[in-house]
C-alpha cells in the first residue's frame, strides 16, 4: 500500500536528516517504526503527509508512493483524500472546541454525509467514552481521552492507511493499554497502520512487522518477536541487560552500538 523509497530529507538546505530511508506498509497490516528522539521518525511522517513545507524541509532524493501512485509533493490535503491521515505527536486536538467540533474538522475532504455519519457511529463504537461528552469542551477532556479524540478525527477521514505519532506518549500504564487494543480494534477493521513508537513492548506486540530507526536510516527489520528477542533491542529500547536486568539512563544513553548496527 504505502512504499517509501531511499528517501533523503534536508532542513533548511543544511541539515541532513533522513539518510536512505526505505520502508513498506503492506495493505491490513500493522507496522512499526522505532526509535529514539531524534531518529527521524516524525520527519518520516511528515515526508509522507506532505507537511514538510511547514517545516522548512525538502525531499532531495528519493519517493513515497502510495498504491503505485507517487505522493511525494502533493499537497497535504489532497494525500488525506487518497486515503491517508494522521495523529501527530501531542494530540494538537482543537483546544477551545467541542468534541463533536473536532472530529467535524476531521472529515472536511468528506462531502458524502453518509460517509461522515457512518464515520462518526465508527468512532462513538471505538471510543464510548466520547459519546456522553460530545458537547464538552475539548481542552477539559484527560490525556487519554484527547488522545482517542485525536484518533476520532483522523478516522472521520475514513482513512485506508492511519498514521500514529507516539500516541501512547505520556500516559499511564492502563491508558497504554487501552490505546493499544483500540489500534488493534481499528485494524480489524480493515484499516492498516503505521505506527511511530519510542515504546518497543507496546508496538512490537501488534505489529506485522518492525523497522528500528537511528540516525535518520533503518538500522534493523523484520518479525516483532525476533525484534524483541535482538540483544541489541533489549538493550537499548527497552534498557534490559543481562537476565532482565534494568540499566541505568545514563548507561543506555551511552550504549555503544555494535558494529553491525552502523553498516
Amino acid at each position: 500500500m504505502l512504499e517509501v523509497a531511499n528517501l533523503e530529507v534536508v532542513y533548511n538546505d543544511v541539515v541532513l536528516v533522513l539518510r536512505g530511508l526505505s520502508l513498506n506498509v503492506p495493505d491490513g497490516e500493522i507496522i512499526a517504526l522505532l526509535g529514539a528522539n531524534g531518529a527521524g521518525k516524525t520527519t518520516t511522517l511528515r515526508a509522507i503527509t506532505g507537511i514538510l513545507d511547514i517545516h522548512e524541509g525538502d525531499i532531495t532524493k528519493g519517493s513515497v508512493a502510495f498504491d503505485g501512485e507517487r505522493i511525494d509533493g502533493k499537497d497535504p490535503a489532497a494525500i488525506v483524500k487518497m486515503g491517508i491521515a494522521q495523529v501527530l505527536e501531542g494530540r494538537r486536538i482543537f483546544a477551545e472546541m467541542t468534541v463533536d467540533d473536532n472530529l467535524r474538522t476531521g472529515a472536511f475532504t468528506n462531502s458524502n454525509k453518509a460517509s461522515v455519519a457512518a464515520a462518526h457511529e465508527r468512532v462513538m463504537d471505538l471510543f464510548p467514552v466520547l459519546q456522553g461528552r460530545r458537547k464538552d469542551t475539548a481542552g477539559y477532556l484527560s490525556g487519554g481521552e484527547q488522545q482517542m479524540l485525536a484518533i476520532g478525527r483522523a478516522l472521520m477521514a475514513d482513512p485506508r492507511l492511519l498514521i500514529l505519532d507516539e500516541p501512547t506518549l505520556g500516559l499511564a500504564p492502563m491508558l497504554v493499554q487501552q490505546i493499544r487494543d483500540i489500534i488493534v480494534d481499528i485494524n480489524r477493521q480493515g484499516t492498516s497502520v503505521l505506527l511511530i513508537e519510542q515504546n518497543a513492548n507496546m508496538a512490537l506486540s501488534i505489529a506485522n512487522y518492525g523497522y528500528i530507526m537511528e540516525t535518520g536510516k533503518v538500522v534493523m527489520d523484520g518479525d516483532p518477536q525476533k525484534l524483541l528477542g535482538d540483544e541489541d533491542v533489549k538493550e537499548f529500547y527497552l534498557g534490559l541487560h543481562g537476565e532482565g536486568e534494568r540499566k541505568s539512563f545514563r548507561d543506555v544513553k551511552h550504549y555503544k552500538r555494535r558494529k553491525r548496527w552502523l553498516s
